[in-house]
């Protein structure tokens, strides 16, 4: 007799034990963010003239769709799949000039494996496919003792400094005096260009959610980021769902030329030194037009 109890109690435990690996193989969640970028519209002062508030208003109006988004992080234990809601965002201007090309600047799906360290982010550039890939590197997380509930979760704070990854995509900002000062300013900005620019990151994450993933980059805490703010950008979680219905299949994406988050922002810089000198010589068009 207890050796069948034993026997049970057995079965039992490995029961137990499978039901419980199942459940974390089979746990998902989906987290929806509203990102926001504020961006100095004094750079498109034109000649150094104040900048009347009817400017201001279309200059927002037409970078609005590039500067408020929504996306959707779609994440288990090990994985995460952070990709721009299409459904909810709006269009991206796709006007000629600087509206069509800054629309080549919207991220593409970003992947996250936090078991293997490793990220994944499918971009097209101006019809070029590119799979950025990057050894994932935990930033240095400062925890604090400060909280805020966001929603139903108690989040707690924590900050960081990151190397930033983005590429300014408006047009230099000129001044009355920038004629006689050009010289100067080329040999300025020579000796800064390849200072790392860095940005605060302050971060809320709930331990209610026992995950180390967050929205874009963002990884490597206690729980899940549901608000981050960096530099001009914030990013914050609206809506949770625990375990949907509908799984989504998490996929590392695989196509396109592999490049480091240097390379490609080399490739950016580039791009955009070409696109700026074409406006200075009156042609608006990414690339340049027809030769002579």
């Amino acid at each position: 007799m207890k050796n069948n109890n034993t026997t049970i109690f057995a079965l039992i435990l490995v029961l137990l034990v499978s039901v419980s690996l199942h459940a974390q193989q089979d746990f998902q969640g989906k987290a929806y963010y509203f990102s926001k970028t504020t961006m100095d519209l004094s750079r498109f002062n034109r000649g150094g003239e104040q900048m009347t508030e009817q400017r201001k208003k279309e200059l927002e109006t037409r970078f609005k769709s590039m500067l408020e988004k929504t996306y959707v992080l779609t994440f288990n234990k090990e994985e995460s799949i952070f990709v721009e809601d299409e459904k909810l965002s709006s269009p991206v201007n796709s006007g000629r000039g600087f509206g069509g090309f800054a629309s080549s600047f919207a991220p593409g799906p970003q992947y996250k494996n936090v078991k293997e360290k490793l990220y994944l982010q499918d971009q097209e550039f101006f019809g070029k496919q590119f799979l950025i890939k990057e050894e994932m590197e935990p930033l240095e997380w400062v925890m604090g003792k400060e909280t805020k509930q966001i929603g139903q979760y108690l989040c707690f704070k924590a900050t960081a400094k990151k190397v930033s990854n983005e590429v300014g995509f408006g047009p230099p900002r000129r001044t009355s005096d920038d004629d006689k000062d050009d010289k100067d300013d080329k040999e300025g900005d020579d000796a800064k260009k390849d200072e790392p620019k860095i940005v605060e990151v302050t971060a809320w994450y709930t331990p209610q959610i026992p995950v180390s993933q967050g929205p874009a980059d963002y990884w490597g805490l206690p729980g899940l980021i549901l608000e981050v703010t960096a530099g001009d950008t914030v990013m914050l979680c609206s809506k949770i769902v625990i375990n949907p219905e509908e799984k989504t299949e998490i996929k590392a994406p695989k196509k396109g030329s592999v490049v480091t988050q240097a390379e490609y922002k080399e490739i950016v810089t580039k791009k955009m030194e070409e696109f700026r000198a074409n406006r200075g010589r009156g042609n608006g068009r990414p690339g340049g037009g027809r030769g002579r």
